[in-house]
């Protein structure tokens, strides 16, 4: 028997890059995984074949989407024991060039939809489960272009903690992680190899995270190794910040 057998999961983004490291795991640990996606459904297809999860196309700027994703979870899954809130939009802008409409979407699908998901667990979770944030190292770490996403992440983070205190009457955690550069198709179309060779410098581990590095911390945090840990955010950085 694994560590997570019997206990439902569902996890936002879970196609790719970090997400999808992140339902493999949970999945290889026992739990009965529900993911959303949004553009690749060949990637999702493929992630649910290998693993036995359900996809579920959903766009996190829509509350329609949302409510559909979070109705098929309650419907396939035993239970609702675990939320792994990880879709996310980068939309890298300076301050000056931040439009209304991105500075929306990023609230919208980055925030919001966190919201709801929050919202909607307090009512479904069992007692006893998890809720982990992915947020980023970009909220303890500024740097250029980062400020809308930065400020999104550093809300929901703030959601956690919170509700850390309104749900752990309830045995329920909820945590963030915050991954530092990892080597994703997303970081690497947003950066060029020289700032990439330079990440590995600054971190204390001398390489870029992989997605299944943070994926173990989730899993950490998600199981029942975890129990005794909420409200926190841990850096999964490799000693990037130390």
């Amino acid at each position: 028997m694994t560590v997570l057998s019997g206990k439902g999961a569902l996890v936002t983004g879970g196609s790719r890059g970090i997400g999808r490291a992140v339902v493999e795991r949970l999945a290889a640990d026992g739990a009965r995984v529900v993911f959303g996606y949004r553009h690749d459904a060949e990637a999702a297809e493929q992630v649910a074949k290998q693993t036995g999860a359900v996809a579920v196309r959903a766009d996190q700027g829509s509350e329609e989407d949302l409510a559909r994703l979070f109705a098929t979870a309650e419907e396939r899954l035993p239970g609702v024991d675990i939320l792994v809130n990880n879709a996310a939009e980068t939309g890298p802008a300076l301050i000056a060039d931040v439009t209304p409409e991105l500075y929306e979407r990023m609230f919208a699908v980055n925030t919001r939809a966190v919201f709801l998901a929050f919202q909607w667990a307090a009512g479904v979770m069992r007692d006893g489960g998890r809720i982990v944030n992915v947020s980023t190292l970009n909220t303890e770490m500024p740097a250029p272009a980062t400020a809308l996403y930065a400020a999104t992440k550093a809300a929901i983070e703030q959601f956690a903690k919170v509700a850390a205190r309104e749900l752990g009457g309830r045995g329920i955690t909820a945590n963030n992680v915050l991954p530092g550069a990892t080597d994703t198709a997303m970081l690497r179309s947003a950066n060029p190899p020289e700032a990439l060779e330079q990440a590995q410098g600054f971190t204390a581990l001398r390489r870029l995270g992989r997605p299944e590095d943070v994926a173990a911390v989730v899993a950490f945090l998600a199981g029942p190794d975890g129990g005794w840990v909420t409200g926190q955010s841990i850096r999964a950085t490799g000693g990037m910040i130390l």
